[in-house]
Formats: C-alpha cells, structure tokens, sequence
C-alpha cells in the first residue's frame, strides 16, 4: 500500500477537495492535524473502495494525513510517534484502525508496538485485525501467536495476518491444535483456514 495507491482509490468519492485542502495544511500546520483527522469520516465518507478492498474512503483519507505529517516531521521520529500515538488514543474506534493502517506508511519503526498491543488486547475485531498488517512484524513471537490465536478465537479471517506462513511455528501449532480439540469438544466448528494452517505445520513437524 502506497500514498498513490490510496490517492487513486479516493478519486472521484466525496471530500476529494477537501482532503486536498487538508493535506496542505497539514503540511504547513502539523499540529493542526487532530481536528481534520477526526473530520475525515464525515468529509470523505465512510464507503468502501473498491480499488483497495478493506479499505474504506475515511480510512484511506486519515492514512493519507498521517502521511502528509510524517513528512512535516520527517527530522524528529520520536515527534512523529509521539503524535500518532496521541491520534490514536484519542480516537474512535474508525480513528484507531485508520492509525494501524496507516503505521506502514510511517517510518518509526518498533514505536508502534505500544499501539499493535493496546489493539490486540481490544475486543474489537476490526483492531485487532488491523493489528496483524505488516507492522505485527515488531511484535515478538510470544506476543504474535497470542494475536494469531486471537483471531481464531473471535473468528477473523487468518488471512489478514501478515507473514502467517513465515511465522507460524511450532509452538504454535501446539496452541492451535489445543484449541481445534476444545473446540470440538464444545461443538463448534473449526474454521477451514485454522485446519489448514495446523495440517501444513503438523505435515512440516
């Protein structure tokens, strides 16, 4: 996912000037950019994309300021950090998925933990899902197969984890094999992929 990707998905929805406009101030006034941040969703929308599935227009709008502030803030990381943790605190929770989506696009790196586990200790689906982009990279393993666990037990999809079939490893298997047998103990249905993930590590064991 990169900003021109974003900006051609929001081409032709509402609040394109708007957002324009924003970008710009941001740029100028970086510390301005809590109010247009929260003004994203009613400016731009709240529909999905259909050029990035997963995405929807507010989404890709906040990503994009928070990538015209990386760039106000280019010199100091920790400032950057620092103020996107505090988007993210404050926000709903539309705001605080738009912050993990958008933590790719921002270079600072393991400074993002502190979110990725404020967001996988939700019980919000969507953050947690969120959560396991590219940036779950930072988490260590512990912390990483909790989450993937996580996701099994709300039932998201493993299919937004990044890097699942890098990752996942043999303790793990363990873990999911455990909860397959509760499972089914309970009467519940296991769902394909996590059948599938545990037949490839257990064939790979």
């Amino acid at each position: 996912m990169r900003p021109e990707q974003l900006h051609a998905a929001l081409s032709g929805t509402p609040g394109v000037e708007w957002l324009r406009e924003a970008l710009e101030r941001v740029a100028a006034e970086p510390d301005g950019i809590g109010r247009l941040f929260a003004a994203a969703g009613r400016r731009c929308g709240r529909s999905p994309l259909p050029d990035m599935p997963g995405w929807t227009a507010d989404e890709a709008a906040r990503a994009l300021l928070l990538h015209a502030l990386s760039t106000s803030y280019a010199a100091d990381p920790d400032k950057l950090a620092a103020r996107v943790e505090d988007l993210y605190r404050h926000g709903d929770a539309a705001e605080k998925r738009a912050v993990l989506k958008a933590l790719p696009l921002l270079p600072i790196g393991e400074q993002t933990v502190p979110l990725l586990h404020d967001a996988i200790r939700t019980n919000d689906s969507r953050l947690v899902a969120a959560a396991l982009g590219p940036c779950a990279r930072h988490l260590d393993q512990a912390m990483w197969r909790q989450a993937v666990l996580k996701c099994v037990f709300m039932d998201v999809p493993l299919s937004v984890v990044d890097r699942l079939t890098e990752r996942a490893d043999a303790e793990l298997a363990t873990m999911l094999a455990g909860l397959v047998e509760e499972r089914r103990a309970a009467g519940r249905d296991v769902p394909a992929d996590v059948l599938d993930l545990l037949a490839q590590l257990t064939e790979e064991a």
